[in-house]
């Protein structure tokens, strides 16, 4: 069973397309669509060592015009459903110098084939086509065609029969999949709409000056209807009034019949929701797919290509042995990638790495379990066979962005690499900063400014290495975490001792204070680390308590960057000081200790407030 569901909203509308429940494809649009739209443009620079021109079609950046696509080439018998490709799967190209084709400043009529992507520019040809129902009209083209989906011979020699008999010299026509069955007079129908369309543009192209949109291409719901709603949908359930009557007249002209299973959905729900789309959206589209076994592919898309990693995670199988594990993970892997690249429309070159088969009939069932699971995609796909390294290389069509570039936007902090600088090496860039500008600028201390588990990398497991830095630059270090900021970035300021010591100070020993578990080390003894509200590192005996749990410590040692104290009752800020003894504890890490000092008299005091290194300790009595 198939259905549509659609959700329409003014900023976006979603399509989703399920086959027996399950999820297959799912279609976004949110901006203009560009794909399939005719611009009159004019020539702006002509690159004669990549054959190709770029053409101002009055988007953002310049379109990119190959040669080999201004030429019309020959048609054939076996083309996809949009006419571009010939019998051998390739589309013929010019092999005409890009100079002899166009001049700069000249006009032209092109159509977007493929959109903008990345830093790159949307693909424009001179071979326009236009996309009905049941047939598909090129104007430049002087040919007639099939889809090569329609396998059937006597289907394929009727149809071919009637486009040749209801065409007229000086242009070519594809038969479409949806033709299959259906008769002259419905082909005929849908010529005629298709002449009139093609009237239309030339007659606007010839008035519009360039660069400019002569023709867009009909919204998604409107071309979902035109190459995907057929006999085989069930339903197709719509969440927009606007939307439902636009269907309904649209249906009038091609499928009247088909009518009567465009349904309004009106439930308390958003409609994503009422079908369980949403779920299957955030489960589907992340990085690491799982399978039903226990296994799960690893999806990486990179500028240049796709690879898909499978893994048999804790799939352990209802089989024999190792072998037969292994051949079944790949055969739900195949599957579940099939069904992925219709539902993230990826394309490309896509690298495909299963797990490795020794048995070379397994292999075969693999491939065959593969190409069978991508006769239902209507991209056009070459795979090779499995590699002795278990790989499978393989393209699919692209036209535009896939759903995952559409969707996201590059990771502001790691520009797209997936990793991030570890908290110990942001601790040591900040080191390395301090002694430079410790070198450079004046001043007594320096506060330090960074997250949470940068700061706890800094201060380490009992804040000696701390010290040492504050006694080798001759400076005070006060770290205070900062939750809000990536642990990537930091700030250093430069100040007076006295005055970080009057606005940063504001913890005592002794103090009853609530704060949250960092980290626990694995050290001997443990220890826990966690943060206070004002920022401060403190170090407890572990608790029992899991990162991210709140404590209620009392303050057993204060510095200036960290604390130490003991963890008072189950933790939380309902805690107090009346619980009964607690059994023997680990020692917790020792507060920087103070270096030794003459008897405490006035003079010496003044001079120990006011020293600049080492990290300075109200210890325990």
């Amino acid at each position: 069973m198939k259905e549509i569901i659609v959700n329409s909203d003014a900023r976006e509308t979603r399509i989703a397309v399920r086959e027996d429940g399950q999820l297959i494809e799912l279609h976004i649009e949110r901006d203009e669509r560009v794909v399939g739209s005719i611009y009159k443009g004019r020539v702006d620079n002509i690159v004669a060592g990549i054959d190709a021109a770029f053409v101002d079609i009055g988007l953002d950046r310049n379109a990119f015009l190959y040669a080999g696509d201004i030429i019309p080439g020959g048609g054939g018998d076996d083309l996809d459903d949009e006419g571009n490709f010939d019998r051998r799967g390739r589309r013929p190209r010019s092999h005409t110098p890009i100079r002899d084709l166009v001049r700069r400043g000249q006009e032209v009529l092109v159509q977007v084939t493929k959109g903008a992507r990345s830093t790159k520019g949307s693909r424009v040809s001179t071979r326009i086509s236009l996309p009905g129902r049941y047939l598909v009209f090129m104007p430049e083209e002087n040919s007639t065609g099939v889809s090569r989906k329609i396998d059937d011979p006597r289907e394929r020699d009727r149809l071919k029969k009637i486009i040749e008999g209801i065409r007229k010299p000086g242009y070519g026509l594809i038969v479409r999949t949806e033709a299959e069955g259906k008769t002259e007079r419905e082909l005929r129908q849908d010529l005629e709409f298709l002449e009139r369309t093609w009237a239309e543009i030339r007659g606007k192209a010839n008035k519009t000056p360039a660069p400019n949109l002569v023709h867009a291409d009909l919204t998604l719901l409107l071309r979902i209807l035109r190459d995907t709603f057929g006999s085989d949908v069930e339903k197709m359930y719509l969440d927009s009034a606007a939307e439902y009557k636009k269907a309904h007249e649209l249906l009038d002209f091609f499928g009247p019949s088909l009518k009567d299973r465009v349904v309004l959905y009106d439930g308390d729900k958003a409609i994503f929701e009422h079908f369980a789309i949403e779920s299957e959206i955030e489960r589907f589209l992340k990085r690491r797919v799982p399978l039903k076994s226990g296994g799960y592919l690893v999806i990486d898309q990179a500028e240049a290509l796709t690879a898909i990693d499978v893994n048999s995670g804790k799939f352990g199988g209802k089989t024999e042995g190792l072998n037969d594990t292994i051949v079944q993970t790949n055969l739900e892997a195949v599957s579940e990638i099939a069904r992925q690249l219709r539902l993230r429309d990826m394309g490309g070159i896509l690298v495909l790495d299963l797990i490795d088969m020794n048995n070379a009939g397994d292999r075969r069932k693999v491939e065959q379990a593969f190409e069978s699971a991508l006769k239902t995609d209507k991209n056009r796909c070459k795979v090779s066979h499995i590699s002795p390294l278990g790989l499978i290389e393989m393209t699919r069509k692209r036209t535009g962005e896939t759903i995952n570039e559409q969707m996201d936007e590059m990771c502001p902090y790691c520009a797209g690499t997936g990793r991030v600088s570890s908290p110990q090496s942001v601790a040591l860039n900040i080191e390395r900063e301090l002694r430079r500008r410790a070198r450079s600028e004046k001043g007594e201390a320096f506060l330090v400014s960074c997250h949470p588990l940068v700061a706890a990398a800094m201060v380490g497991e009992d804040g000696s290495e701390l010290e040492e830095l504050e006694h080798a630059l001759e400076r005070g270090i006060y770290i205070r975490a900062n939750e809000l900021g990536h642990h990537e970035k930091y700030e250093l300021t430069t100040g007076r001792l006295d005055d970080f010591d009057r606005r940063y100070g504001t913890i005592k020993r002794g103090q009853m204070i609530d704060a949250r578990v960092l980290t626990i080390s694995d050290g001997t003894p443990p220890v826990a680390a966690g943060i206070t509200e004002g920022g401060i590192i403190v170090f407890v005996p572990p608790t029992g308590r899991q990162p991210g749990h709140g404590v209620r410590v009392r303050l057993a040692a204060v510095s200036r960057s960290f604390a130490v104290g003991e963890v008072q009752g189950k933790g939380g800020s309902g805690g107090g000081g009346n619980e009964p003894p607690a059994a023997p504890k680990p020692e917790p890490p020792r507060a920087a200790p103070r270096e030794k000092e003459a008897p405490a008299t006035d003079d010496n005091r003044g001079r120990r407030r006011r020293r600049r290194g080492g990290q300075r300790t109200e210890a325990a009595a």
